[in-house]
């Protein structure tokens, strides 16, 4: 049975356990998890790729050794930044909210996994398969500590997976990709009484933005996501205000959907700035490609189901951002996202969740788990 008052709890606890990323150290909260699965009597393992960014996976052996199912939220928060009215690791109770750090993305969901293990365990309920409980560091910062070495090593290799990171019931089934590339514009400097005499790479890299910004996309509509999008992040360059610059560098921010590649996208804009620059070079800083999976898929099904048996209304959507559910699809792995947060509050100041949200996102992760079915 799933307690409210130790969800609660529990919750508050995670909150005041400090893991902000960046610094980066997750070492303090794996450790507090790591006692909880103990106490449960579950044995677990912490994997850290970089000292303090610590990883903790755990097992709880089934009927089917032969079939797993992963459920993985992170370990990680975003700083808490400035301007909290409620302190931000302190866990604290208003009305019917908890107030925190994490306590939407991404604490509260990970109170509500181990409530559900702890349910589960504590009625002695044997799973048809081995359910894997991983909670990972560096979410906030692409994973490169965290899920991605634990695929690439194959320290996890689940069937299916859920992943714990989303607000208010969602059932993620399909996200854009993105693409960050930096863009590097190389002029001729001069003296800025005689502009004509060198080669101004800002003017460039404003030419190179315009049509950026203004071309029309070529994509296949999903009725999930919005349609692709640019953004330019950053943008620096020149050296004085007397002299024409002959350095620009910019960054871009590239949202597509599934059906396109990172791989056109790239081709698309080298031909934009290769018509206004001579000399350029661009960097590469990450790529995640789209992803999509099937309505009609189990994962889905259940979790649906699960859902609807809590009078829950469940709510199937895209993703305009980037979740870690395309690093599985890189290994085979189906994967959705979901979870129990509220709407508008990650990475926002005085973040909370409510405590309604996360008592059934409990039940519901308890009933999917206890009924999942492999087909």
């Amino acid at each position: 049975m799933i307690k409210k008052d130790r969800l609660i709890r529990l919750t508050q606890r995670l909150i005041q356990i400090n893991s902000e990323n960046p610094p980066g150290d997750e070492s303090h909260i794996a450790i507090f998890v790591q006692g909880y699965l103990k106490k449960m009597g579950l044995k677990s393992k912490i994997y850290a790729f970089r000292k303090k960014r610590s990883n903790i996976l755990a097992e709880l052996q089934g009927r089917d050794n032969k079939r797993s199912l992963l459920i993985t939220p992170h370990l990680d928060t975003v700083p808490s930044g400035r301007n909290w009215k409620t302190p931000p690791l302190r866990g604290t109770i208003r009305k019917d909210k908890i107030y925190g750090l994490g306590a939407t993305d991404c604490k509260g969901n990970l109170a509500c996994a181990l409530e559900a293990i702890n349910s589960i365990v504590e009625e002695g309920k044997v799973l048809d398969y081995n359910l894997i409980f991983c909670a990972t560091a560096d979410e906030e910062s692409g994973s490169s500590l965290g899920l991605i070495p634990l695929l690439e090593k194959k320290i996890l290799r689940p069937d299916m997976a859920i992943v714990l990171d989303a607000d208010d019931f969602e059932i993620i089934v399909t996200q854009k990709g993105l693409m960050h590339i930096k863009v590097k514009i190389e002029g001729k400097r001069a003296h800025g009484a005689y502009p004509d005499m060198g080669v101004n790479a800002i003017d460039i890299a404003v030419n190179i933005i315009k049509e950026l910004r203004s071309q029309e996309f070529c994509y296949t509509k999903n009725k999930y996501l919005k349609p692709p999008t640019i953004n330019v992040g950053t943008i620096r360059g020149g050296d004085k205000v007397n002299i024409v610059a002959d350095w620009c560098e910019f960054e871009l921010d590239f949202r597509f959907l599934p059906g396109e590649s990172a791989t056109d996208v790239l081709e698309k804009t080298k031909k934009i700035i290769n018509k206004y620059a001579r000399k350029f070079k661009i960097e590469i800083e990450g790529i995640q490609d789209p992803y999509c999976i099937s309505q009609k898929h189990a994962l889905v099904e259940h979790l649906t189901k699960a859902m609807r048996k809590l009078k829950v209304r469940p709510a199937i959507r895209g993703s305009e951002g980037a979740t870690v559910i395309t690093f599985f699809q890189h290994k085979k792995i189906p994967a959705v996202a979901t979870g129990f947060g509220s709407g508008k509050c990650a990475h926002a100041v005085d973040e909370y969740a409510k405590i309604n949200n996360l008592y059934k996102g409990a039940k519901v992760l308890e009933v999917f788990l206890k009924t999942y079915k492999f087909n």
